[in-house]
C-alpha cells in the first residue's frame, strides 16, 4: 500500500504522520524536553534483585531504575559459556519481527536463576526496549539490537530471519542466504521490509556499518563507569526515514528547511535512490492544517467515533484493558435484523483496528461486538478481523468471539498511547471521567445540616461555602427545606459562594 510521511519540526517538538490513503494511520510525536528512549543503550548497575520474580532493577541513570527481566539476559555472555553450553533461545518468531524490539529473544531453556547470573552493584550493558510508562521504569534488556536500512543486527543471538511482510517464499530463501554469507558468524540478523529485493552491496554495507558501530559501543563502555549512556538511537525524523521511508512511499514532506537539508544529506548516504521523494514544506499554512492531519488528530481524541452507516464503537481505556464498544446508533437496516447486526460488526471492526494503530492503543483490549446468533456469522467476522490487522505493524494475539459477543485481545505497547502523549487526567474529575451531579452534593450538604442541627455543641450560626451551580440549585429546589430545617433546628445559615471552588467541594463552617 503506498503512504505518504508528513513531518512538522520546530525546536520544541518534531511530529511525523503516516498517511494510508489519505487518512492519518499513525502519529509519532517527539518533544525536545521528552524524547523517547527506546533503543538507546546505557551502562548501568545492578541496584536490587528479586529472585520471586526473577527481576533486576538496574541505574541507568534515569528518574527512575530499568526493569530487567532473567529473560532479557544473555546468560551464556554473562557467564562466559560457550555459545553452545546451553539450550539456545527460542528463535525471534518472523511474523513478531518487523521492526526492533518487537519480538523477545532470549526467553530462557534453562534454569538458571537471576541470583545466578547478577548480583548487586554489578555493572551491565542494556538496551531500552520499552520507554517508562506511568509509575513503570523502563523495560530494558541484555540482548543488544542494533537496526539498520535493511537489517537489524543482534550481536549476541545466532539466529537469521526475514520480515514477515516479505511474503515471497524464493525472496526470503534468497535474503537468508545472503545474508549468512556476509554477516558475522553466530551472530543475529533480522531481515527489515526494505531488504526486499536490495542488492548484496546494499547489504554489506549496511551490515559493515553495523559491526563497526557494535565494536565501538563495546570499546567505550569499557572505559566509562556506570551509570552512563553509551549509545543514543535516531531521533524521530531519522528513525522515520530509517523505518517508514520505503519505495512505496510516495513522498515525504517536510515544514523545516535545515532538517529538510539534513533529511537530503542522510537519503543521499543511505538511500540516494529515494532522495528524489523528498520536498519542503514551503506553504505559509501550517503542514498538518494543509494536509488535515490536526483534524485526524483531534477526532482520535475522542470518546465515541461514529461509523458511515450510522452505527458507532466508544473507546474507554481503564487501568488494566481497553473497552470498545460497538453500537448500531441510527442504523437499523431493512429486512433481516441480524444482517444489520453483521454488516455493523463488519463496518466496526476495520474502525477498531484504524483506531487502534492511530491511537497506538497497546496492552488487553475487550472488543465487545453487537451479539450474533448465527455462528457463521461469528466466525465472518473473527476472520475479517484478523484479516484486517495484517496492516498493522505491531503484534496482535485474538482469541474466539465468546457467546457474549466479546472478542479477546492484546496488542504489543512499546510507546504511549496517543491519549497518554497529549494528554493529561481532568484535574476536575481526577481521570474518573465523570463528578458528582449537583443534586448529588445538594443532598449531601442537607444531611450535613441536619447533623449540625441536631448537634447540641454545635454554633447555630452556619456560613456554607459552595460552587455557584451548586448555590442555584438549593435555592432554586430546596429552599423551603432549608428554611424549615432553620425553624426546627433554630440556625441561621448563609451561604458564601465561590466559583473558583470544585463543583464537588463545600464547606460548612460553624460560627
Amino acid at each position: 500500500m503506498s503512504s505518504e510521511i508528513f513531518i512538522n519540526s520546530n525546536q520544541r517538538e518534531i511530529r511525523v504522520a503516516l498517511m494510508e490513503n489519505s487518512l492519518l494511520v499513525e502519529l509519532f510525536i517527539e518533544h525536545s524536553a521528552h524524547k523517547g528512549i527506546v533503543g538507546n543503550i546505557y551502562k548501568g548497575k545492578v541496584t536490587k534483585i528479586l529472585p520471586g520474580m526473577q527481576v533486576a532493577f538496574v541505574d541507568i541513570g534515569l528518574e527512575k531504575a530499568g526493569f530487567l527481566y532473567v529473560g532479557d539476559i544473555d546468560v551464556i555472555d554473562m557467564l562466559g559459556l560457550e555459545k553452545d553450553a546451553l539450550a539456545p533461545p527460542p528463535p525471534l518468531a518472523e511474523e513478531d519481527k518487523d521492526l526492533p524490539f518487537e519480538g523477545k529473544p532470549g526467553r530462557p531453556h534453562h534454569d538458571v536463576k537471576i541470583q545466578d547470573i547478577l548480583q548487586e552493584g554489578q555493572e551491565i550493558l542494556v538496551q531500552i526496549a520499552k520507554n517508562p510508562l506511568g509509575t513503570k521504569g523502563a523495560r530494558i534488556t541484555n540482548y543488544i539490537t542494533l537496526p539498520g536500512r535493511h537489517v537489524v543486527y543482534m550481536p549476541t543471538i545466532n539466529h537469521i530471519s526475514v520480515s514477515r511482510r516479505i511474503e515471497d517464499e524464493n525472496e526470503k530463501e534468497r535474503l537468508k542466504q545472503l545474508i549468512s554469507e556476509i554477516g558475522n558468524e553466530g551472530a543475529g540478523y533480522i531481515v527489515r521490509t526494505a531488504g526486499q529485493d536490495a542488492l548484496r552491496s546494499d547489504f554489506e554495507s549496511d551490515v559493515s556499518f553495523l559491526h563497526h558501530l557494535w565494536e565501538n559501543l563495546k570499546k567505550k563502555s569499557e572505559g566509562i563507569s556506570a551509570p552512563h549512556l553509551v549509545y543514543e538511537d535516531l531521533n524521530l525524523i531519522f528513525r522515520s526515514i530509517r523505518d517508514l521511508f520505503t519505495n512505496n512511499t510516495e513522498r515525504l514532506v517536510i515544514d523545516s528547511k535545515s532538517d529538510y537539508e539534513k533529511c537530503l544529506e542522510f537519503c543521499t548516504t543511505y538511500m540516494p535512490h529515494l532522495s528524489y521523494k523528498i520536498e519542503l514544506y514551503k506553504d505559509p499554512m501550517p503542514i498538518f492544517d494543509h494536509y488535515g492531519v490536526e483534524l485526524d488528530i483531534n477526532r482520535a481524541l475522542g470518546r465515541t467515533i461514529w461509523l458511515k452507516s450510522g452505527g458507532y464503537i466508544i473507546i474507554d481505556q481503564t487501568e488494566a484493558l481497553i473497552a470498545i464498544d460497538v453500537n448500531t446508533g441510527k442504523y437499523v437496516g431493512h429486512s433481516d435484523p441480524e444482517d444489520t447486526i453483521l454488516k455493523t460488526n463488519l463496518e466496526a471492526l476495520k474502525e477498531v483496528v484504524y483506531q487502534l494503530r492511530l491511537r497506538n492503543i497497546g496492552g488487553i483490549i475487550i472488543v465487545d461486538f453487537i451479539d450474533m446468533a448465527n455462528e457463521e456469522n461469528k466466525e465472518i467476522v473473527s476472520n475479517a478481523l484478523k484479516q484486517a490487522l495484517k496492516s498493522d505493524r505491531s503484534r496482535t494475539r485474538i482469541l474466539k468471539i465468546s457467546e457474549l459477543g466479546l472478542v479477546e485481545m492484546t496488542r504489543k505497547r512499546v510507546r504511549e498511547s496517543l491519549v497518554q502523549t497529549l494528554c493529561d487526567p481532568c484535574d476536575y474529575c481526577e481521570g474518573k471521567g465523570y463528578i458528582k451531579s449537583p443534586s448529588t452534593i445538594c443532598y449531601e450538604i442537607i444531611r450535613e445540616i441536619q447533623r449540625r442541627g441536631n448537634d447540641s455543641i454545635t454554633n447555630k450560626k452556619l456560613e456554607i461555602k459552595v460552587h455557584p451551580v451548586i448555590y442555584d440549585m438549593l435555592f432554586e429546589e430546596e429552599s423551603g427545606l432549608l428554611e424549615e430545617m432553620e425553624k426546627q433546628n433554630n440556625l441561621e445559615i448563609t451561604f458564601n459562594v465561590n466559583p473558583k471552588l470544585h463543583r464537588e467541594k463545600y464547606y460548612i463552617e460553624s460560627s
